[in-house]
């Protein structure tokens, strides 16, 4: 079953989040809603719903528009021409770098679980 993740969720997610309060940052999720047609939340009870496809589009989205310093306009002509499916082999592609971006992100979470886990063992067997 696919779950579906609150607005607030996705902030967090996407690390979209006020430095000095921790808020998420849900009203930029909200614009590019607006100016990208291709992100279509599920509304219940006037709250946003994502599917995990959306949110691997809205990573997509931040990471060209963030990562990369693409402006809005540039972006929704990658996204229309469907250069993000077409390049996935290209190892010097859009799509390549971002896989390799959140694969290291990734990474880093495992190894920090590892470390925790190397902690927590050592804790406990003194």
């Amino acid at each position: 079953m696919n779950k579906l993740k609150s607005i607030s969720e996705v902030s967090k997610i996407l690390e979209l989040s006020d430095p000095k309060t921790n808020k998420p940052l849900n009203h930029t999720l909200r614009y590019w809603e607006k100016e990208f047609k291709i992100i279509q939340p599920k509304k219940i009870n006037n709250r946003r719903y994502y599917s995990s496809d959306q949110v691997e589009i809205i990573k997509m989205i931040k990471f060209l528009l963030k990562n990369k310093g693409l402006t809005i306009s540039g972006v929704k002509k990658i996204l229309n021409y469907g250069v993000n499916k077409l390049d996935a082999y290209d190892s010097h592609s859009l799509k390549a770098e971002y896989y390799k971006k959140n694969l290291k992100v990734k990474s880093k979470l495992l190894l920090e679980k590892i470390n925790n886990i190397k902690k927590y063992g050592k804790k406990n067997s003194s």
